[in-house]
Protein backbone atom coordinates (compact mmCIF):
# COMPACT_ATOMS: atom_id res chain seq x y z
CA UNK A 1 0.00 0.00 0.00
CA UNK A 2 1.18 3.52 -0.80
CA UNK A 3 1.59 5.86 2.21
CA UNK A 4 -1.08 3.68 3.77
CA UNK A 5 -2.04 5.53 6.95
CA UNK A 6 -1.88 8.94 5.25
CA UNK A 7 -3.84 7.71 2.22
CA UNK A 8 -6.60 6.31 4.43
CA UNK A 9 -6.83 9.61 6.31
CA UNK A 10 -6.97 11.62 3.08
CA UNK A 11 -9.72 9.39 1.73
CA UNK A 12 -11.70 9.65 4.97
CA UNK A 13 -11.39 13.45 5.03
CA UNK A 14 -11.62 15.10 1.58
CA UNK A 15 -10.23 18.35 3.00
CA UNK A 16 -6.85 16.60 3.43
CA UNK A 17 -6.57 15.43 -0.16
CA UNK A 18 -3.73 16.93 -2.14
CA UNK A 19 -2.22 18.46 0.99
CA UNK A 20 0.94 17.57 2.93
CA UNK A 21 -0.10 15.60 6.00
CA UNK A 22 1.73 13.56 8.61
CA UNK A 23 0.08 10.84 10.67
CA UNK A 24 1.28 10.62 14.27
CA UNK A 25 0.44 8.53 17.33
CA UNK A 26 -1.88 9.77 20.02
CA UNK A 27 0.70 9.97 22.81
CA UNK A 28 3.03 12.70 23.92
CA UNK A 29 6.11 10.80 22.69
CA UNK A 30 4.89 10.76 19.14
CA UNK A 31 6.84 10.71 15.89
CA UNK A 32 5.66 10.74 12.30
CA UNK A 33 4.51 7.23 11.40
CA UNK A 34 3.57 8.00 7.78
CA UNK A 35 3.48 11.09 5.60
CA UNK A 36 1.55 11.75 2.42
CA UNK A 37 3.38 11.97 -0.89
CA UNK A 38 2.80 15.72 -0.88
CA UNK A 39 4.70 15.89 2.41
CA UNK A 40 7.41 13.49 1.26
CA UNK A 41 8.13 15.76 -1.67
CA UNK A 42 9.00 18.42 0.92
CA UNK A 43 11.40 16.13 2.79
CA UNK A 44 9.09 14.84 5.53
CA UNK A 45 10.06 11.28 6.46
CA UNK A 46 8.80 8.48 8.69
CA UNK A 47 10.40 8.58 12.13
CA UNK A 48 10.88 12.34 12.21
CA UNK A 49 9.79 14.29 15.24
CA UNK A 50 6.86 16.60 14.54
CA UNK A 51 9.07 19.69 14.86
CA UNK A 52 11.46 18.26 12.26
CA UNK A 53 8.59 17.66 9.86
CA UNK A 54 7.32 21.20 10.42
CA UNK A 55 10.79 22.56 9.73
CA UNK A 56 10.86 20.76 6.38
CA UNK A 57 7.28 21.72 5.56
CA UNK A 58 5.79 24.61 7.62
CA UNK A 59 2.28 23.97 6.22
CA UNK A 60 2.39 20.31 7.26
CA UNK A 61 -0.96 19.13 8.66
CA UNK A 62 -0.64 16.84 11.68
CA UNK A 63 -3.27 14.07 11.90
CA UNK A 64 -3.69 11.86 14.96
CA UNK A 65 -3.75 8.29 13.69
CA UNK A 66 -6.87 6.14 13.93
CA UNK A 67 -5.48 2.63 14.16
CA UNK A 68 -8.84 0.92 13.92
CA UNK A 69 -9.40 2.45 10.48
CA UNK A 70 -6.07 1.05 9.31
CA UNK A 71 -6.55 -2.43 10.73
CA UNK A 72 -10.10 -2.62 9.33
CA UNK A 73 -8.93 -1.52 5.87
CA UNK A 74 -6.00 -3.94 5.92
CA UNK A 75 -8.28 -6.84 6.85
CA UNK A 76 -10.70 -6.03 4.02
CA UNK A 77 -7.88 -5.68 1.48
CA UNK A 78 -6.56 -9.11 2.43
CA UNK A 79 -10.06 -10.46 1.83
CA UNK A 80 -9.82 -9.13 -1.73
CA UNK A 81 -6.52 -10.98 -2.16
CA UNK A 82 -8.16 -14.26 -1.15
CA UNK A 83 -10.62 -13.90 -4.04
CA UNK A 84 -7.64 -14.65 -6.30
CA UNK A 85 -5.70 -17.23 -4.29
CA UNK A 86 -5.93 -18.88 -0.88
CA UNK A 87 -2.15 -18.58 -0.62
CA UNK A 88 -1.90 -15.12 0.97
CA UNK A 89 0.72 -14.25 3.59
CA UNK A 90 0.34 -10.96 5.42
CA UNK A 91 3.82 -9.47 5.91
CA UNK A 92 2.67 -6.38 7.79
CA UNK A 93 -0.39 -4.17 8.04
CA UNK A 94 0.24 -2.75 4.54
CA UNK A 95 2.04 -5.56 2.69
CA UNK A 96 1.16 -9.12 1.68
CA UNK A 97 2.56 -11.82 -0.57
CA UNK A 98 0.32 -13.80 -2.91
CA UNK A 99 1.30 -17.04 -4.65
CA UNK A 100 -0.88 -17.04 -7.78
CA UNK A 101 0.78 -20.03 -9.47
CA UNK A 102 -2.37 -22.14 -9.26
CA UNK A 103 -4.70 -19.27 -10.19
CA UNK A 104 -3.28 -18.56 -13.63
CA UNK A 105 -5.59 -21.06 -15.30
CA UNK A 106 -8.57 -19.06 -14.01
CA UNK A 107 -7.41 -15.48 -14.48
CA UNK A 108 -4.93 -15.83 -17.33
CA UNK A 109 -1.81 -14.13 -15.99
CA UNK A 110 -0.27 -12.63 -12.88
CA UNK A 111 -0.39 -9.22 -14.56
CA UNK A 112 -4.16 -9.52 -15.06
CA UNK A 113 -4.60 -10.42 -11.40
CA UNK A 114 -2.46 -7.44 -10.36
CA UNK A 115 -4.48 -4.96 -12.42
CA UNK A 116 -7.76 -6.35 -11.06
CA UNK A 117 -6.52 -6.07 -7.48
CA UNK A 118 -5.34 -2.49 -8.02
CA UNK A 119 -8.69 -1.53 -9.55
CA UNK A 120 -10.71 -3.13 -6.75
CA UNK A 121 -8.67 -1.47 -4.00
CA UNK A 122 -8.99 1.91 -5.66
CA UNK A 123 -12.74 1.43 -6.20
CA UNK A 124 -13.44 0.12 -2.68
CA UNK A 125 -11.17 2.37 -0.65
CA UNK A 126 -10.02 5.20 -2.92
CA UNK A 127 -6.34 4.44 -2.27
CA UNK A 128 -3.51 3.00 -4.33
CA UNK A 129 -1.00 0.21 -4.08
CA UNK A 130 2.17 -0.82 -5.86
CA UNK A 131 2.55 -4.44 -6.93
CA UNK A 132 5.63 -6.45 -7.78
CA UNK A 133 5.48 -9.67 -9.82
CA UNK A 134 8.47 -12.02 -9.74
CA UNK A 135 9.44 -15.71 -9.42
CA UNK A 136 9.88 -15.51 -5.63
CA UNK A 137 9.01 -13.51 -2.51
CA UNK A 138 12.32 -11.66 -2.26
CA UNK A 139 12.08 -10.30 -5.81
CA UNK A 140 8.35 -9.61 -5.64
CA UNK A 141 8.94 -7.43 -2.58
CA UNK A 142 11.83 -5.71 -4.36
CA UNK A 143 9.71 -5.09 -7.47
CA UNK A 144 6.84 -3.65 -5.42
CA UNK A 145 9.18 -0.92 -4.15
CA UNK A 146 10.51 0.07 -7.57
CA UNK A 147 7.56 2.15 -8.76
CA UNK A 148 5.65 4.17 -6.20
CA UNK A 149 2.95 5.28 -5.97
CA UNK A 150 0.47 3.16 -7.93
CA UNK A 151 3.13 1.11 -9.72
CA UNK A 152 3.29 -2.34 -11.27
CA UNK A 153 6.73 -3.87 -11.85
CA UNK A 154 7.48 -7.29 -13.32
CA UNK A 155 10.83 -9.04 -12.92
CA UNK A 156 11.07 -11.99 -15.32
CA UNK A 157 13.43 -14.92 -14.68
CA UNK A 158 15.73 -13.92 -17.53
CA UNK A 159 16.01 -10.37 -16.11
CA UNK A 160 17.14 -11.31 -12.60
CA UNK A 161 20.91 -11.15 -13.19
CA UNK A 162 20.65 -7.74 -14.89
CA UNK A 163 18.42 -6.30 -12.17
CA UNK A 164 20.63 -7.53 -9.33
CA UNK A 165 23.99 -6.50 -10.79
CA UNK A 166 23.96 -2.83 -9.75
CA UNK A 167 21.23 -2.93 -7.14
CA UNK A 168 22.35 -1.52 -3.74
CA UNK A 169 22.29 -4.26 -1.10
CA UNK A 170 20.10 -2.18 1.22
CA UNK A 171 17.28 -2.35 -1.34
CA UNK A 172 16.77 -6.01 -0.39
CA UNK A 173 14.22 -6.88 2.26
CA UNK A 174 16.16 -8.32 5.19
CA UNK A 175 19.31 -6.25 4.87
CA UNK A 176 19.11 -3.41 7.39
CA UNK A 177 21.53 -0.66 8.25
CA UNK A 178 23.63 -2.79 10.59
CA UNK A 179 24.04 -5.61 8.06
CA UNK A 180 24.73 -3.07 5.34
CA UNK A 181 27.60 -1.59 7.37
CA UNK A 182 29.16 -5.02 7.90
CA UNK A 183 28.89 -5.86 4.20
CA UNK A 184 30.28 -2.46 3.19
CA UNK A 185 33.29 -3.16 5.42
CA UNK A 186 33.83 -6.24 3.24
CA UNK A 187 33.71 -3.96 0.13
CA UNK A 188 30.29 -5.31 -0.82
CA UNK A 189 27.95 -2.58 -1.96
CA UNK A 190 25.77 -4.11 -4.68
CA UNK A 191 23.75 -7.30 -4.95
CA UNK A 192 25.95 -8.36 -7.85
CA UNK A 193 29.01 -8.17 -5.59
CA UNK A 194 27.15 -10.03 -2.84
CA UNK A 195 26.09 -12.79 -5.19
CA UNK A 196 29.66 -13.30 -6.44
CA UNK A 197 31.23 -13.21 -2.98
CA UNK A 198 32.82 -16.44 -1.76
CA UNK A 199 30.28 -18.25 0.39
CA UNK A 200 32.96 -19.37 2.83
CA UNK A 201 33.96 -15.77 3.45
CA UNK A 202 30.35 -14.85 4.20
CA UNK A 203 29.73 -17.81 6.52
CA UNK A 204 32.93 -17.09 8.46
CA UNK A 205 31.63 -13.59 9.07
CA UNK A 206 27.90 -14.22 9.54
CA UNK A 207 27.57 -17.94 10.29
CA UNK A 208 24.73 -19.82 8.62
CA UNK A 209 23.24 -16.49 7.53
CA UNK A 210 26.14 -16.14 5.09
CA UNK A 211 24.74 -18.75 2.73
CA UNK A 212 21.37 -17.00 2.74
CA UNK A 213 23.03 -13.64 1.99
CA UNK A 214 24.76 -15.04 -1.08
CA UNK A 215 21.46 -16.43 -2.36
CA UNK A 216 19.79 -13.06 -1.78
CA UNK A 217 22.52 -11.34 -3.80
CA UNK A 218 21.71 -13.71 -6.66
CA UNK A 219 17.98 -13.05 -6.38
CA UNK A 220 17.26 -16.55 -5.12
CA UNK A 221 14.61 -17.29 -2.51
CA UNK A 222 12.99 -20.66 -1.88
CA UNK A 223 10.75 -19.58 1.00
CA UNK A 224 7.08 -20.37 0.38
CA UNK A 225 4.09 -18.12 0.86
CA UNK A 226 2.61 -19.23 4.19
CA UNK A 227 -1.16 -18.65 4.36
CA UNK A 228 -3.04 -17.95 7.57
CA UNK A 229 -3.47 -21.13 9.55
CA UNK A 230 -0.25 -22.68 8.29
CA UNK A 231 2.19 -20.46 10.16
CA UNK A 232 4.60 -21.87 12.69
CA UNK A 233 2.99 -22.32 16.09
CA UNK A 234 2.95 -19.10 18.10
CA UNK A 235 5.63 -19.24 20.79
CA UNK A 236 4.48 -16.31 22.94
CA UNK A 237 1.78 -13.70 23.53
CA UNK A 238 2.87 -10.26 24.68
CA UNK A 239 2.14 -6.56 24.82
CA UNK A 240 4.35 -3.57 25.49
CA UNK A 241 3.62 0.11 25.81
CA UNK A 242 5.66 3.28 25.70
CA UNK A 243 4.22 5.46 28.45
CA UNK A 244 2.92 8.98 27.98
CA UNK A 245 5.56 10.17 30.43
CA UNK A 246 8.35 8.60 32.46
CA UNK A 247 7.00 7.22 35.75
CA UNK A 248 8.60 6.07 38.98
CA UNK A 249 5.50 5.85 41.18
CA UNK A 250 5.09 2.14 42.12
CA UNK A 251 1.29 2.49 42.13
CA UNK A 252 1.27 3.81 38.56
CA UNK A 253 3.70 1.13 37.40
CA UNK A 254 1.48 -1.60 38.88
CA UNK A 255 -1.55 -0.06 37.18
CA UNK A 256 0.08 -0.24 33.78
CA UNK A 257 1.25 -3.79 34.45
CA UNK A 258 -2.34 -4.80 35.26
CA UNK A 259 -3.53 -3.23 32.02
CA UNK A 260 -0.88 -5.07 30.00
CA UNK A 261 -1.62 -8.33 31.81
CA UNK A 262 -5.30 -8.04 30.91
CA UNK A 263 -4.46 -7.43 27.24
CA UNK A 264 -2.15 -10.46 27.19
CA UNK A 265 -4.61 -12.64 29.08
CA UNK A 266 -7.52 -11.70 26.81
CA UNK A 267 -5.66 -12.72 23.66
CA UNK A 268 -4.35 -15.92 25.24
CA UNK A 269 -7.84 -16.96 26.35
CA UNK A 270 -9.35 -16.05 22.97
CA UNK A 271 -7.08 -18.55 21.27
CA UNK A 272 -7.11 -21.20 23.97
CA UNK A 273 -3.47 -21.02 25.05
CA UNK A 274 -1.89 -20.91 28.48
CA UNK A 275 1.72 -20.29 29.45
CA UNK A 276 4.10 -21.16 32.24
CA UNK A 277 6.80 -18.55 31.66
CA UNK A 278 6.12 -14.85 32.35
CA UNK A 279 8.51 -12.15 31.09
CA UNK A 280 8.64 -8.58 32.36
CA UNK A 281 10.46 -6.04 30.18
CA UNK A 282 11.39 -2.53 31.32
CA UNK A 283 13.04 0.30 29.40
CA UNK A 284 14.27 3.28 31.39
CA UNK A 285 13.86 6.99 30.75
CA UNK A 286 17.24 7.34 29.03
CA UNK A 287 15.86 5.05 26.28
CA UNK A 288 19.06 3.02 26.01
CA UNK A 289 18.97 1.21 29.37
CA UNK A 290 16.61 -1.73 29.67
CA UNK A 291 16.21 -5.18 31.15
CA UNK A 292 14.02 -8.24 30.84
CA UNK A 293 13.50 -10.88 33.49
CA UNK A 294 11.34 -13.98 33.47
CA UNK A 295 9.98 -16.59 35.82
CA UNK A 296 8.62 -20.06 35.11
CA UNK A 297 5.64 -21.19 37.14
CA UNK A 298 4.63 -24.69 38.22
CA UNK A 299 1.34 -24.56 36.31
CA UNK A 300 -0.01 -23.06 33.09
CA UNK A 301 -2.00 -19.83 33.38
CA UNK A 302 -3.95 -17.40 31.19
CA UNK A 303 -5.99 -15.51 33.79
CA UNK A 304 -5.09 -11.81 33.78
CA UNK A 305 -4.74 -11.52 37.55
CA UNK A 306 -2.37 -14.49 37.65
CA UNK A 307 -0.23 -13.03 34.88
CA UNK A 308 -0.23 -9.74 36.78
CA UNK A 309 0.82 -11.40 40.06
CA UNK A 310 3.72 -13.11 38.30
CA UNK A 311 4.83 -9.82 36.70
CA UNK A 312 4.62 -8.04 40.05
CA UNK A 313 6.63 -10.85 41.59
CA UNK A 314 9.40 -10.27 39.07
CA UNK A 315 9.28 -6.50 39.63
CA UNK A 316 9.67 -6.99 43.40
CA UNK A 317 13.06 -8.63 42.84
CA UNK A 318 14.49 -5.59 41.04
CA UNK A 319 15.34 -2.12 42.27
CA UNK A 320 14.45 0.36 39.52
CA UNK A 321 17.41 2.57 38.68
CA UNK A 322 15.54 5.25 36.74
CA UNK A 323 11.98 6.32 35.92
CA UNK A 324 10.33 3.91 33.49
CA UNK A 325 9.68 4.74 29.83
CA UNK A 326 8.30 1.43 28.53
CA UNK A 327 6.74 -1.66 30.08
CA UNK A 328 6.13 -5.05 28.49
CA UNK A 329 4.51 -8.29 29.65
CA UNK A 330 4.73 -11.59 27.78
CA UNK A 331 3.75 -15.20 28.40
CA UNK A 332 5.56 -18.05 26.69
CA UNK A 333 6.18 -21.78 27.09
CA UNK A 334 2.65 -22.14 25.71
CA UNK A 335 0.26 -25.03 25.34
CA UNK A 336 -3.18 -25.25 23.75
CA UNK A 337 -5.85 -26.52 26.08
CA UNK A 338 -9.58 -26.94 26.37
CA UNK A 339 -11.05 -24.86 29.21
CA UNK A 340 -12.22 -27.15 31.99
CA UNK A 341 -14.78 -26.24 34.62
CA UNK A 342 -12.95 -25.73 37.96
CA UNK A 343 -13.82 -27.97 40.86
CA UNK A 344 -14.25 -25.25 43.50
CA UNK A 345 -17.09 -22.71 43.47
CA UNK A 346 -14.90 -19.61 43.90
CA UNK A 347 -12.77 -20.64 40.93
CA UNK A 348 -15.90 -21.31 38.83
CA UNK A 349 -17.24 -17.83 39.65
CA UNK A 350 -13.91 -16.31 38.64
CA UNK A 351 -13.93 -18.25 35.34
CA UNK A 352 -17.52 -17.23 34.52
CA UNK A 353 -16.77 -13.57 35.33
CA UNK A 354 -13.67 -13.64 33.11
CA UNK A 355 -15.58 -15.25 30.24
CA UNK A 356 -18.33 -12.64 30.51
CA UNK A 357 -15.79 -9.81 30.54
CA UNK A 358 -13.99 -11.26 27.50
CA UNK A 359 -17.25 -11.55 25.53
CA UNK A 360 -18.16 -7.93 26.24
CA UNK A 361 -14.67 -6.66 25.39
CA UNK A 362 -14.52 -8.73 22.19
CA UNK A 363 -17.80 -7.15 21.09
CA UNK A 364 -17.41 -3.58 22.29
CA UNK A 365 -13.61 -3.14 22.37
CA UNK A 366 -10.74 -3.66 24.76
CA UNK A 367 -11.36 -2.27 28.26
CA UNK A 368 -15.10 -1.75 27.76
CA UNK A 369 -15.26 -3.74 30.99
CA UNK A 370 -12.14 -3.86 33.10
CA UNK A 371 -10.73 -3.97 36.61
CA UNK A 372 -11.89 -1.20 38.92
CA UNK A 373 -8.36 0.09 39.50
CA UNK A 374 -8.03 0.79 35.77
CA UNK A 375 -11.18 2.89 35.46
CA UNK A 376 -9.42 6.28 35.90
CA UNK A 377 -7.95 7.06 32.50
CA UNK A 378 -9.02 3.76 30.94
CA UNK A 379 -9.63 5.59 27.67
CA UNK A 380 -5.86 5.52 27.23
CA UNK A 381 -5.69 1.75 27.50
CA UNK A 382 -4.06 -0.12 24.67
CA UNK A 383 -1.20 0.60 22.34
CA UNK A 384 -0.97 3.86 20.42
CA UNK A 385 1.24 2.26 17.79
CA UNK A 386 0.45 -0.75 15.62
CA UNK A 387 3.17 -3.30 16.35
CA UNK A 388 5.04 -4.88 13.43
CA UNK A 389 3.75 -8.29 14.54
CA UNK A 390 0.11 -7.33 13.83
CA UNK A 391 -1.68 -9.57 11.33
CA UNK A 392 -5.26 -9.43 10.01
CA UNK A 393 -6.01 -12.95 11.28
CA UNK A 394 -5.25 -15.23 14.19
CA UNK A 395 -3.62 -14.69 17.55
CA UNK A 396 -1.57 -11.74 16.24
CA UNK A 397 -4.74 -9.81 15.40
CA UNK A 398 -5.02 -7.66 18.50
CA UNK A 399 -7.51 -4.93 19.28
CA UNK A 400 -5.62 -1.66 18.80
CA UNK A 401 -6.80 1.78 19.80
Amino acid sequence: MNAFFASVEQQANPELRGKPIAVVGGGGRTVITTSSYEARARGVKTGMAVWEGKRCCPELIIVIGDNRKYTYTSTKINEIFRDYTPEVEAFSIDESWLDVTHSLGIFGSAETIAYQIKARIRHSFGITCSIGIAPNKLLAKLASDMQKPDGLTIIKPEEIARVMERLPINDLCGIGKKMQRHLNMMSIYTCGELGRCDEGRLTRKFGIVGSRLKQMGQGRDDSPVIPFGEEDEVKSVGHSRTLERDIDDPVEIRRFLLQLSEMVGNRARRYGVSGKTILLYVRYADFFSSWGKQTTLKSYINQSDEIYKAAIGILSTVELEQPVRLLGVCISNLKHQVEQLPLFEDERKKLFATQAMDKINDRFGTMAVTFGSLIPGKEKAGSHVIPPSWRPDGIKNMDIK
